[in-house]
């Protein structure tokens, strides 16, 4: 299990969409683009959901509970991405892409 510190807030995730967040993150402040990132609550926390506002003036950090980086899905990280630039901003959402081994060869080819 992994965590997002942003602000004074520790927002827990996998380390995997933790990882595929981070690359869009950071691609994102980095170009100065602030948005909005929202998530629906865990089964263990009260039902709803959670939206909060990115911006580079905010303290940020990831952490990571494994050593080891996951493999990347480029076409998670282009979606988590393309949904950073609508009006909605990021909506995490689970892993929808293909993990059949050509999906991931293809994934690697593109890298």
């Amino acid at each position: 299990m992994g965590t997002l510190f942003y602000a004074d807030q520790a927002i827990e995730m996998d380390d995997r969409t933790l990882a595929h967040l981070k690359v869009a993150v950071v691609t994102k402040l980095r170009r100065g683009e602030s948005f909005t990132l929202s998530w629906t609550h865990a089964e263990d926390q009260p039902i709803g959901r959670t939206t909060i506002w990115m911006h580079e003036s905010i303290p940020l950090r990831f952490e990571f509970g494994e050593p080891e980086a996951p493999p990347l899905h480029r076409e998670w990280i282009e979606e988590i991405l393309r949904s950073a630039n609508t009006t909605g901003g990021i909506q995490l959402t689970a892993e929808h892409i293909e993990t059949g081994p050509t999906a991931v060869a293809s994934a690697i080819d593109t890298v």
